[in-house]
């Protein structure tokens, strides 16, 4: 199994109602995709290090990588925070 088809089956246990996740190869890399299914913002992608794809812990790491990376994801949705630099109207 290649590795990007390793991504790609560990994906495919994942199923969310706000999210679609998917992978890609990227400049001989493999990227996870994290978008909301409406599409209207904008798409997360985040690389996998092929050292993790290759250890025989992938399926808790993955797991670990993946929740994060929705954590950051949306995070990066807020329009406004208390930290902003612009005053709010």
């Amino acid at each position: 199994m290649t590795p990007i088809e390793k991504v790609r089956a560990e994906i495919a246990r994942y199923d969310h109602a706000l999210l679609d996740f998917s992978a890609r190869e990227q400049k001989g890399a493999i990227e996870l995709v994290i978008q909301l299914k409406s599409r209207e913002l904008h798409t997360y992608f985040a690389p996998i290090h092929p050292r993790d794809i290759e250890h025989p812990q992938f399926p808790w790491t993955f797991q670990r990588y993946l929740y994060d990376c929705m954590h950051d994801y949306l995070v990066e949705m807020f329009v406004h925070t208390p930290q902003s630099l612009d005053p709010r109207p």
